[in-house]
């Protein structure tokens, strides 16, 4: 930009002159000072720090020549004979040397005092930290975490006591409007990360060959510190104590938003008795802690059926003590990680079954959300591909229909899940002998209510309620006097091993009370879970 970028955009008014002399001279760099001045133009923050200096130089010093003009102009001219005066009496003040002070020209000290110095506001990220070598530091770091991305959306953690020195710095240039009988809000002024996206936005677009996109899934950040003003938070846990509560995953109470509610409590004037306004200028600039990339979640559901009667649903620990090898998602989760190249993995699913329990049929569905995935784009056949290695891996498992799905779509596999219903397949023994009339009745009963206490066998996890569940339908397979298969249709949630054996009569009624005679389950298989997601794939 032109040393006359400043005046012939005309982003500054007279007005600002007070404030553009003020920090600088306080060690502000000189897009903060954009900042502080309400400056909206994107492009300008773009410019050389340099070249931004400079043209603060030319403002400073067109105004002052305006005001000199102005003043020889007028007839008997006051502020000729005002800064005559001044002159005089500061003739007779000597400074500690004993030398007789000099008025400073406007805007040299300013340079001079700001040239070189890290800034007093923003402790050095509108500075250092929009320069290429760092965007490209940025840049070869996401690029070797090696990413599927297609855009790119930025962020930046702030060291708390930034919010501060904003703050101070607010004060510091509110003051000097007041003097000028003009109103400063603290919504007038350009926020800092705002800005820093505006400058570092653009060039991390080109250097990434993406285009930055507030709703992309795919985040870069960067975390900052500055070790030598961490202290600075301190005075407003006196102020405010209620703001700085412990927490356990917390290393420290000065959070950024703890310090923000501790800002937005405590009065000016509290504020004033313990810190500078405007700040002081720091020796050392921020570091970058970290540069970290993250992808947003990947979601795949499917339906998986269950052919083994020893294999859980999901990891089987109790007090740290693995009892069976594997699950269900496990032998699931093992081939889908290492495709995404994901950092962790959530399983859910349509209900679930007891370990000594198959799901036969079309399965059970489920839904698996893929944490921070590397890669995130898969063709349908590779996903077939995929479906394929995960069957091909266990014949205690087998998923169909894997396809890639939305968040959203996954909230269909929950919704009304009790209302769905779910069929069954459980073998019978009975303690005395039966005949094919004796379990016949069974067939016509319809619409069948329960009344379910919790059971015994999951009362550990689950609170003690009674639950009315429905068995819309059953059906009978005689087998022999002492066994018959039943098959039957029920409200999903229904506990199907209790409905059959009583559960000390915890279930009524239950098949045992229905037939009379001491009843158990020896085999259940879940035959059909009738929910009609996710959709069905060709082959």
């Amino acid at each position: 930009m032109s040393s006359k970028g400043l005046p012939s955009m005309s982003p500054l008014a007279g007005k600002d002159r007070a404030v553009v002399q003020l920090l600088l001279d306080a060690g502000t760099c000189p897009r903060c000072v954009l900042r502080f001045c309400s400056v909206g133009s994107q492009l300008l923050y773009r410019h050389p720090l340099q070249d931004l200096m400079k043209d603060l130089q030319e403002f400073l010093k067109n105004s002052q020549e305006k005001e000199d003009t102005v003043c020889l102009d007028v007839a008997d001219p006051p502020c000729k004979r005002l800064r005559l005066e001044h002159k005089e009496e500061g003739a007779a003040e000597l400074n500690h040397n004993g030398a007789i002070p000099q008025l400073p020209s406007a805007g040299n000290t300013a340079l001079q005092s700001s040239a070189g110095r890290v800034c007093n506001v923003c402790l050095g990220i509108l500075q250092e930290f929009c320069e290429p070598d760092f965007v490209k530091k940025v840049c070869q770091k996401v690029n070797s975490a090696d990413y599927q991305f297609t855009s790119f959306v930025f962020s930046v953690s702030l060291p708390p006591q930034l919010s501060v020195r904003e703050r101070a710095a607010w004060l510091g240039v509110k003051q000097q409007m007041r003097n000028l009988g003009l109103p400063l809000a603290k919504d007038d002024i350009v926020q800092l990360k705002e800005a820093y996206k505006w400058i570092i936005h653009p060039q991390l677009s080109e250097e990434l060959g993406v285009p930055a996109d507030g709703k992309s899934l795919f985040e870069v950040s960067v975390v900052f510190a500055h070790p030598e003003t961490d202290e600075e938070c301190h005075f407003l846990a006196t102020a405010c104590p209620d703001c700085f509560k412990p927490a356990k995953n917390k290393q420290s109470v000065f959070t950024r938003m703890a310090v923000i509610k501790a800002l937005e409590r405590i009065k000016e004037e509290d504020f004033l008795k313990y810190f500078p306004c405007p700040p002081s200028s720091p020796k050392n600039l921020c570091d970058a802690l970290d540069i970290q990339c993250n992808n947003g979640a990947v979601f795949v559901a499917g339906r998986y059926n269950k052919y083994s009667r020893n294999l859980p649903q999901t990891p089987w620990i109790i007090d740290g003590e693995r009892k069976l090898e594997s699950s269900v998602e496990e032998l699931i989760s093992e081939h889908l990680m290492a495709e995404f190249k994901a950092d962790s993995f959530n399983f859910s699913s349509s209900g679930r079954e007891d370990v000594d329990v198959r799901t036969l049929g079309n399965g059970r569905p489920f839904a698996m959300e893929l944490v921070n995935p590397r890669r995130i784009h898969f063709t349908a056949e590779e996903m077939k591909r995929l479906q394929q290695a995960i069957n091909d891996s266990s014949d205690k498992i087998q998923v169909r229909d894997l396809q890639l799905v939305t968040r959203e779509a996954i909230g269909r596999m929950k919704e009304g899940e009790e209302e769905k219903t779910k069929t069954y397949s459980a073998l019978i023994w009975t303690d005395r002998a039966i005949q094919r009339e004796d379990i016949a009745f069974l067939d016509d009963i319809k619409e069948l209510r329960l009344e379910q206490k919790t059971p015994l066998r999951v009362l550990h996890r689950r609170p003690l309620a009674v639950r009315c569940r429905l068995i819309h339908s059953m059906r009978c397979e005689y087998i022999d006097q002492h066994h018959f298969r039943l098959r039957l249709r029920s409200q999903a949630g229904t506990y199907i091993k209790e409905f059959v054996h009583g559960d000390f009569g915890r279930t009524k009624p239950n098949i045992g009370s229905l037939l009379n005679r001491t009843a158990d389950i020896l085999e259940l298989d879940v035959e059909s879970v009738d929910v009609d997601w996710p959709p069905t794939l060709g082959d």
